[in-house]
C-alpha cells in the first residue's frame, strides 16, 4: 500500500510544474493553474508523508523526486516542445536506472 501512496505522490509531484507552465502558456487562466499547482504540491506532500511511514525516507524521497522529474521531462517533450535529443534521453534514462538501482540494492 505504501508504494501505491508513493506512486500517487509522485504523480502529484508532476502536477505542480505543469500548473506553473500552464499558467505561463495561458495567462487568462493564471490563477486556475496556480491553484492546480498548489493543490498538487499539497497532495504530493501528504501522500509522501504517508508513504514514508513504511518506506525508508531516503528511498521514498529519491523515488518521489525521480518519478516527478522523469514525468515532467516526458510532459515537456510531448506537450511543450522541449528538446528530445538523444543525449537528453540518455541522461533521463540514467535517472530512471538510478531509481531502480537504489531500490534493488537497498534491501
Amino acid at each position: 500500500m505504501a508504494w501505491i501512496l508513493l506512486l500517487i505522490a509522485a504523480i502529484f509531484e508532476v502536477g505542480w510544474p505543469l500548473g506553473f507552465k500552464l499558467s505561463e502558456v495561458c495567462p487568462e487562466r493564471f490563477w486556475t493553474y496556480i491553484g492546480m499547482a498548489v493543490v498538487s504540491m499539497t497532495l504530493s506532500g501528504v501522500f509522501l508523508y504517508f508513504a514514508q511511514k513504511t518506506i525508508p525516507v531516503s528511498t521514498a524521497y529519491i523515488v518521489w523526486t525521480g518519478i516527478g522529474a522523469i514525468g515532467t521531462f516526458i510532459i515537456g517533450i510531448c506537450f511543450f516542445g522541449d528538446s528530445a535529443s538523444l543525449l537528453r534521453m540518455a541522461f533521463a534514462l540514467m535517472i530512471l536506472v538510478g531509481i531502480v538501482g537504489l531500490e534493488l540494492t537497498g534491501k
